[in-house]
């Protein structure tokens, strides 16, 4: 393989007696460059935002959540209670309900979800860290508090500690009385939390107690939120609660999550197959130049073969050129893809709206993007290279009949 590869490397860099060989084979390499970077940049965006969305649902997920895997709720039992006080690998737990509400604030209703907390829940999650402004209080001195979403804030027209006028929340009794078909709570919002999420858009987070009331399941849960004494033993605690709680659904911190993430990782794989259907493009220009080096070296390849060289050697010399032409393009666009990372992480070279949370667009290079890459184009070059290396490996060892 060692001749062919030298072959090749002449044959693609030495100086070809028609000029149109040289510019389809730079054209080709060019191509293959810029489908490279493109394929790692884009790849790399999306990394970027798979991390940031990561990052901003993490502050308001727990390490693991527990919930019924039929219903929205269930009676806590002492069995359950007694699992998750045992369990060594949980350091806290918090017992939570959600549901549908109606909020009023003045004159102003939006449609809602309240979720009630125990006192353990700011021990679990790290919901303090997303105030905006005022301060985790869900109870004072019997007066019913909470934290509301920055959006839901917003659409109420919410003036944190600045308004005597409280929130109502309303549920809907399970049996209507006559003139009575909702459970009614006045509360005040003691903070706003920002998650950039669907958190935003609808939560308000009360008192478990406040919450069970109104939603008339004293005792009950909608779920349990978990935090683990060891971050590298999530999994592991999972597992194991999952073969002692068959019967609930436990997911980790990002299953939480799943149906953001998966939908971002189809989009970055469409935006790759689609970039990559760009590449087999260029792969045309790669056949159309490698049989111009054929048709050109054809008297060359007579000559080997009558020196004894083998025919599928001839063709392996072709399939290094494509090969070769291949790797120039990847290395290049490695570069490139590479100072591009380097700029925009330094630089921000690309900018996003001022309304975004960040104010470039995020970018995170990940080593098996590379490989993946890398596969795709030199296998790109080397089916490329096929049928002009059939062509190839037919010459004959009359170099008057090739002429």
């Amino acid at each position: 393989m060692r001749l062919p590869l030298q072959l090749a490397r002449r044959y693609l860099l030495g100086k070809k007696s028609t000029n149109a060989i040289n510019i389809i084979s730079s054209i080709t390499i060019f191509g293959l460059t810029i489908g490279t970077a493109a394929l790692i940049i884009i790849l790399s965006v999306f990394n970027g935002f798979e991390g940031l969305l990561s990052g901003l649902f993490n502050p308001f997920n727990p390490d693991l959540e527990i919930k019924p895997s039929t219903g929205k709720s269930m009676l806590i039992s002492d069995e359950l209670r007694d699992i998750l006080q045992n369990n060594e690998g949980i350091d806290h737990f918090s017992i939570c309900i959600e549901d549908l509400a109606l909020f009023q604030y003045d004159d102003i209703q939006e449609i809602g979800i309240l979720k009630g907390v125990d006192n353990s829940y700011s021990k679990v999650t790290s919901i303090d860290t997303t105030l905006l402004y005022g301060r985790y209080t869900l109870e004072n001195n019997g007066i019913q508090k909470g934290l509301i979403g920055s959006t839901l804030r917003a659409k109420l027209g919410i003036q944190i500690n600045q308004s005597l006028l409280p929130l109502t929340v309303y549920t809907p009794l399970k049996k209507p009385k006559a003139g009575r078909e909702f459970n009614r709570q006045e509360m005040y919002p003691s903070g706003v939390v920002s998650i950039q999420s669907d958190s935003d858009h609808q939560y308000i987070i009360g008192s478990y107690g406040m919450a069970a009331r109104l939603f008339e399941k004293p005792g009950e849960w909608s779920s349990i939120e978990i935090k683990v004494t060891n971050d590298d033993n999530v999994d592991q605690v999972q597992s194991d609660l999952a073969k002692m709680l068959p019967n609930l659904t436990i997911k980790n911190r990002y299953e939480q999550d799943e149906s953001y993430l998966k939908l971002l990782r189809i989009e970055k794989w469409i935006a790759f197959l689609i970039v990559g259907f760009t590449l087999l493009l260029i792969a045309f220009n790669l056949v159309a130049s490698l049989w111009m080096i054929v048709l050109e070296k054809k008297n060359d390849f007579a000559t080997l073969v009558a020196m004894g060289f083998e025919k599928h050697q001839v063709s392996n010399t072709v399939i290094c050129t494509g090969m070769l032409m291949s790797a120039i393009g990847l290395f290049l666009g490695f570069v490139i893809a590479i100072s591009f990372f380097i700029l925009q992480k330094k630089l921000g070279l690309l900018t996003m709206s001022e309304t975004f949370i960040v104010p470039s667009y995020p970018i995170e290079m990940r080593f098996t993007d590379f490989i993946i890459v890398a596969l795709t184009v030199l296998s790109i070059g080397f089916f490329g290279s096929l049928l002009p290396a059939r062509r190839a490996s037919n010459v004959t060892a009359n170099v008057r009949l090739e002429g």
